[in-house]
């Protein structure tokens, strides 16, 4: 009989710990851009104006909350599957610190203004490179553990590690592509609807690379784990894999239907767009099939109502954002509340939702105990959900109001609402924004509480696992 694997987990520990903080940081800051949109009075110039704290705000969430999230995951899984422990703990522990560093300077810059202006590559070319460094260590750290991986077979999970880590590769590099001019400014290497077309296949394909291929890894490897019945079917989860990874390369300039970008280019977008949800289902599918005869876990295990809702909502962002791909309704909802509304049912709803379910089971494992509150983390449940689905349903109704009223006409042509009228319309969708942040932050806070009192009853002996 094969020893135990006893794996190195110190810079999973840091990496939870810290995308916590980071996580708690980008709901704080979001709050406050809500109680600005719904209260103008309280955007103080010139570093805490909604221009300024916005950028840090999808920064500190996509990056600090779910990058650190999901290197920390990554490394936790990556060692399991290949029961082979982390190629270099010194190199993680030196990916730790300089991911902080970056972190905390991209909110320190933005708050100054040094902005690039283009959505998820805000970061000037000094921090862009820092970030380019910190991905190359994580990403050889993590190729070197695979490469001397004792297991040869490669579940499902390490062929979504290793399309993140290539994937996010070339989208960062080639859209980060630009001409210094100062230390704190550059210019895109690309120009005019080049740049736009750049920018959204990388905007875009950060949605893929970044909050699907990595929630996608960490659903596949803890979903079995948590229910002990095997995954549906491999075979399903590989199809769904590369038809998803193809597919969504060719979807991002449906965000620039309407726009100087050639028709053909929004129509290749489009249909693209319509096709990714056969692969993203496969992998719903694959959940739900896997919950095979373990339904009632629905009821009494915490990890698994995490789990199969952020898959849901995974499920329902896939149909409403090829629906929101094709031009007509695009012409109708774009530029209007409906958009974040969408976005962030992925980010708290699938992306964060899967994420918790995680970190609560690797705690527990690597600290050789159980969760410290079961009825904490379920109550950290129904806040969040709650919250996630009043920010969603709240900003779905204002984004159709907003459309009607923008595009409503009078006999003579002329616009019959002004969009002061719109704004005012909508103002009170905006409030109810707010209280659902609070209710999610309510969340939030349990969930940091439980964790951090797990550490505190757990062990430090290393974890051995067979």
């Amino acid at each position: 009989m094969n020893a135990p694997t006893r794996y190195v987990d110190d810079s999973v520990k840091g990496f939870i710990a810290w995308s916590m903080v980071w996580g708690t940081i980008a709901v704080v800051v979001g709050i406050l851009i809500s109680l600005q949109l719904a209260w103008p009075q309280l955007n103080y110039a010139p570093y805490l104006t909604y221009g300024r704290l916005r950028p840090i705000h999808t920064n500190a969430a996509i990056f600090g909350w779910g990058v650190g999230s999901f290197i920390a995951l990554f490394f936790y899984i990556t060692q399991r599957l290949t029961k082979t422990p982390l190629w270099s703990p010194k190199l993680a522990r030196v990916t730790l610190w300089i991911f902080n560093v970056a972190i905390a300077s991209a909110a320190v810059t933005l708050a100054m203004g040094i902005n690039r202006t283009k959505e998820y590559a805000e970061l000037e070319w000094p921090l862009a490179i820092v970030v380019a460094i910190i991905w190359v260590l994580f990403s050889v750290n993590v190729f070197m553990t695979i490469l001397k991986r004792k297991e040869e077979q490669m579940y499902i999970s390490l062929w979504y590690i290793m399309a993140t880590l290539v994937g996010v590769t070339v989208l960062y590099v080639i859209n980060n592509l630009g001409v210094p001019l100062h230390l704190f400014k550059s210019y895109s290497a690309f120009s005019g609807t080049n740049d736009a077309n750049v920018q959204w296949w990388y905007g875009h394909n950060a949605v893929a690379m970044v909050l699907t291929t990595p929630p996608l890894a960490i659903f596949y490897y803890f979903l079995p784990k948590v229910t002990n019945n095997p995954i549906f079917s491999h075979r399903m989860g590989i199809i769904a894999f590369w038809s998803l990874i193809f597919m969504y390369l060719w979807t991002g300039a449906h965000h620039l239907l309407w726009t100087p970008i050639p028709d053909w280019i929004q129509t290749v977008a489009m249909a693209f767009s319509i096709m990714l949800i056969a692969p993203s289902w496969g992998a719903v599918m694959n959940g739900y099939l896997t919950m095979g005869g373990k339904w009632e876990q629905m009821k009494t295990n915490y990890l698994v109502k995490f789990l199969i809702c952020g898959i849901t909502f995974y499920g329902l962002q896939t149909l409403q954002g090829p629906m929101q791909a094709i031009r007509t309704f695009s012409a109708f909802i774009h530029y209007t509340d409906w958009v974040p509304g969408h976005v962030h049912m992925g980010a708290l709803g699938w992306v964060s939702m899967v994420l918790f379910a995680a970190i609560y089971y690797a705690t527990t494992k690597m600290n050789n105990t159980e969760i410290y509150s079961i009825p904490l983390a379920n109550a950290h449940f129904w806040l969040v959900l709650i919250g996630q689905l009043i920010y969603s349903i709240t900003m779905w109704i204002a984004g159709v109001q907003q459309g009607s009223m923008l595009l409503a006409t009078n006999p003579d042509g002329s616009l019959h609402y002004s969009f002061m009228e719109t704004m005012i319309a909508i103002m009170p969708y905006y409030k109810i924004r707010a209280i659902s942040g609070f209710i999610y932050l309510a969340g939030l806070s349990l969930f940091i509480f439980n964790i951090y009192k797990t550490f505190q009853k757990g062990t430090d002996s290393p974890v051995a696992e067979a």
